[in-house]
């Protein structure tokens, strides 16, 4: 890992940079619901986290054999937006972590699964917009979604980085398994609210991340440790 400006953070949005999880899994449990499919809060995470909602299609129909409508996504996003407008809430300690990244000279994008406009409504509800400005990139951008590597590998050349010199910040097994895929450092965070249960935090540790934090502030702390150890590396 070398200096920056050789370095680029890839933030997930959802979990990570804004706690919209539990919104998010709520919203779509319920709309899965009305097209009789009926899941527990558990399987809707364990089959649906960090997935497009293309994903989520193509699981529902392979899994239960029902087509979702084709306004299903645009019917997620309006029930979605409405809640967002009052409960959503960027994660803790967000932007005192990206204004240590930049006074560290870490370049930073996001890389999330949602569509460009939930990604714009999310980051604008929470006051966290200018912090990445155009550099935000999703699923619709490449040919597969996580847990495939394209988004951030697309992320990566859009920003000028090779995958070597990238961190990826995930929540989501998928996402995790993409950065694996990507060759990238992957950082678990289990600050959202939707993370605190045993079984979803066993999964995320059985997929071996470089590191996992809950708080954002350890991830300075991690940043200040590799340039910390590439000092005495090159001492």
């Amino acid at each position: 890992m070398r200096r920056a400006p050789d370095l680029l953070m890839i933030f997930d949005c959802d979990g990570v940079l804004v706690d919209s999880e539990p919104i998010a899994l709520a919203v779509l449990g319920e709309m899965l619901k009305g097209q009789q499919v009926a899941l527990s809060d558990e399987e809707i995470a364990e089959r649906f986290l960090g997935r497009s909602l293309g994903a989520v299609a193509e699981i529902v129909e392979q899994e239960f054999g029902r087509r979702l409508p084709e306004d299903f996504p645009a019917m997620i996003r309006r029930r979605l937006f409405a809640r967002y407008e009052t409960e959503l809430r960027a994660m803790p300690g967000i932007r005192s972590a990206l204004d240590g990244l930049a006074a560290r000279g870490v370049a930073t994008c996001v890389a999330s699964s949602s569509l460009p406009e939930r990604i714009a409504k999310s980051l604008s509800v929470t006051g966290l917009s200018e912090a990445f400005g155009a550099r935000l990139f999703s699923a619709s951008m490449v040919k597969a979604g996580k847990p495939a590597p394209d988004l951030f590998l697309h992320a990566a050349r859009q920003c000028g980085f090779s995958p070597a010199n990238c961190i990826v910040i995930e929540d989501s097994p998928a996402g995790i398994e993409a950065a694996r895929a990507a060759g990238m450092l992957v950082l678990a965070f289990g600050g959202g609210g939707h993370a605190r249960s045993p079984a979803f935090r066993q999964k995320i540790a059985s997929l071996k991340p470089d590191a996992w934090f809950d708080a954002m502030a350890d991830l300075l702390q991690f940043v200040d440790g590799l340039r910390s150890s590439e000092d005495s590396l090159h001492g």
